[in-house]
Parts: C-alpha cells; structure tokens; sequence
C-alpha cells in the first residue's frame, strides 16, 4: 500500500503563524521536504542555496536529518517542468515504500503553490497515493493583521489578483470589487501602483514584504518607491463610509 503526500502550510514567515496541526504533521512525517529557489542564470556558476522562507519556519521544529531540500526554478517552463518531475522522484522514493512525506510550503498549499504541480507529479508516479493538506495562514491575511486593514465585511467582495495576470485584469477587479489583493506584482510595483493610482485607490492602498521576517516592510503603498521581492503583496481595501455595520444588508 502506498504512503501519504501532506502538503503543509506554514505561513508567509512568521514562525509563530505555524498551527499545531502542522507543527504534528511535520513532527509525524518520515521525510520533510522544503522548497529552495533555483535563481541561476544558464551559462553561470550556481552560488550556494540559501536557506529557504518554508526550512526557516520548519527547521527548529524538526530532526534535520529527516529535513531535504527540493530545488524549485523560476526562470523558464523547462527548468520548472524538470524541477517538478525530479522532485517527484524524490518523493515518490517515501510514498511508495509507504511512508508519509511532508511538503512545506510558505503560505498555505492550495493557492499559488508549488505543492499543486509537485502533487500533480506524486499522483502520475503513484497512482493510489493519499494526498491531503494543512491549510495556513496566506500572505494576505498576515497583511491585514500587521496593517489594521479589514479585508472584507457585509456585503462586500474581494478579489485576488495575480500581476502576471496583466494590468487590465487589476484595472477590472479594481471597478468591480470592493477589495482587492494583488500578489506576485513586487518586481514590476511601480506599474502596479501606477494602476492603482490611475483608478483613484492609492491613497487607503497598504503593501508588504518580507513578512515575519526580520528585514519585514510594510506601510503605505503610496510612499513606496522602487520595485519588491517578488512575493509582495498589496492591499487595496474597500471605499467605506465609517459607519459601524454600514455594509450590513439584511437576510429577506
């Protein structure tokens, strides 16, 4: 019988947002994997890994020895798509002799994760593998937290914008939702906001980097300047008018 594939949140770097649930499964597992990012160029030397935001939240929790890094690329779909597969077989040495690996992933494994296509691959090489997840606390919510800002409340939406989606999809979440996150958008922030300026919703916007982690960056997004780490995130909260319960609409 084949093992088990967990993919587990621990928050965007705060060791503090790690949940007992998956402080237990990581403590359980036989082997624990953790991401690192492949950042070469091709033709270049490789300088040496440093250690990744998942291992830092998971190292003083866990046997090193049961710890193994799983390089991840950034760069091309082929250097992903290889990445992927050999971080399948490494698992799949764990799972098939019916043992339970841990993923760790930052944030939590169902949104924007690495975990889906690692999963992805698992499943291909073992087709009766059990596969579940433990949330975690996503990027978003550790903004609003840090920052004071309410996210959503009564009736209104929010809507999560990546920025490689392109700038008229922000443009059309910010005439359509109340609130509006955009991640993956730190490399290009000048044009992110430039967006948000042009739509009449810098002034409340709130942005964050590097959070939980010691050189954390967080304020007005307006006062920014220059680009962020790629993993940034951006919060455009909604137009209110200050009034306790104001978007409250009662139940017919």
């Amino acid at each position: 019988m084949s093992g088990h594939l967990v993919g587990v949140g621990v928050g965007p770097g705060d060791p503090e947002h790690l949940t007992l649930k998956a402080l237990r499964v990581l403590q359980e597992a036989d082997r624990v994997f953790v991401p690192e990012t492949d950042s070469a160029t091709p033709g270049k030397s490789v300088p040496a890994s440093p250690v990744g935001r998942a291992e830092l939240v998971v190292a003083p929790h866990v046997d090193p020895a049961r710890i193994e890094r799983l390089t991840f690329a950034m760069r091309d779909d082929a250097a992903r798509a290889g990445n992927w597969d050999r971080a399948g077989a490494a698992i799949q040495a764990v799972v098939a002799a019916g043992g339970t690996a841990a993923f760790a992933t930052i944030g939590d494994p169902n949104l924007y994760s690495t975990f889906t296509y690692v999963a992805h691959t698992v499943r291909e090489l073992v087709p009766d593998v059990r596969i579940s997840t433990v949330p975690g606390i996503t990027a978003l919510q550790d903004l609003a937290a840090r920052s004071g800002t309410v996210l959503a409340e009564g009736d209104e939406r929010l809507a999560l914008v990546p920025w490689p989606a392109g700038a008229e999809q922000l443009r059309r979440a910010l005439d359509d939702f109340d609130t509006v996150v955009v991640y993956k958008g730190g490399r290009h922030l000048p044009e992110v906001l430039d967006v948000v300026r042009d739509a009449g919703r810098l002034e409340e916007a709130v942005h964050g980097e590097q959070l939980g982690l010691p050189d954390e960056r967080l304020g007005a997004a307006g006062s920014r300047d220059g680009t962020a780490p790629y993993m940034s995130t951006l919060i455009v909260p909604a137009r209110r008018d200050g009034l306790r319960g104001g978007r409250l609409r009662g139940t017919p």
